[in-house]
C-alpha cells in the first residue's frame, strides 16, 4: 500500500527529474554497480521523461497539479505547463516559506506571474508537512467521491 503502487496499477507515470541528486541517486548508482558486475545494466533517461511528461502537458485539455514539496519536481510540472496557459488548477503542500526566495517556498501568485498557474486558476498554498496533509487530503477526497477508475490511459 504505497503512492509506488497505486501509481503502478492505476498505470499513472511517476516523474522524478532529480533522482540522481540524493543519497536515492548515490544506491542507484551502487546498484548499477552491481548490475554491471553480473554483466546487466540500469539506465535512467531523464530526457524521456522530460518529452514524455511535454507530451502529457501537450496533450491535455486542461491542467492540474498537486505539489509535494517543491525544488526540481515543482519546477518541472509548473515550467512545462506555461507552455500550455498556465495550471487551471493548483495546490502546493509545502514546508518551505515564501521569504527566501526559492522555488520550493514561491506562492501560486509568483506562477501566475509567469504564466505557470493561469491567472483565474483555482489555486491554494498549504503550509504543513505532506507527509501528514497529503494522506489527510486523499481521506477527505474518497471520503466525498469516492475510489474511481481512470477513464484515460497514460
Amino acid at each position: 500500500n504505497s503512492i509506488l503502487r497505486a501509481c503502478f496499477e492505476g498505470r499513472v507515470p511517476i516523474y522524478s527529474p532529480g533522482v540522481v541528486d540524493s543519497a536515492f541517486g548515490t544506491a542507484l548508482f551502487t546498484f548499477r554497480e552491481v548490475l554491471r558486475t553480473r554483466g546487466k545494466n540500469l539506465v535512467l533517461d531523464v530526457l524521456k521523461d522530460m518529452k514524455e511528461l511535454s507530451e502529457i502537458v501537450h496533450v491535455s485539455k486542461e491542467l492540474g497539479g498537486l505539489i509535494l514539496g517543491g525544488g526540481i519536481s515543482k519546477h518541472h510540472l509548473i515550467w512545462w505547463s506555461q507552455f500550455k496557459g498556465g495550471l487551471k488548477y493548483a495546490i502546493y503542500i509545502t514546508t518551505a516559506i515564501e521569504w527566501d526566495g526559492s522555488l520550493s517556498g514561491a506562492r501560486t501568485r509568483e506562477a501566475i506571474s509567469w504564466g505557470k498557474v493561469h491567472p483565474k486558476a483555482k489555486h491554494v498554498t498549504v503550509y504543513g508537512d505532506a507527509t501528514v496533509l497529503f494522506p489527510l487530503f486523499l481521506a477527505f477526497l474518497y471520503a466525498k467521491i469516492g475510489r474511481r477508475s481512470r477513464s484515460v490511459k497514460v
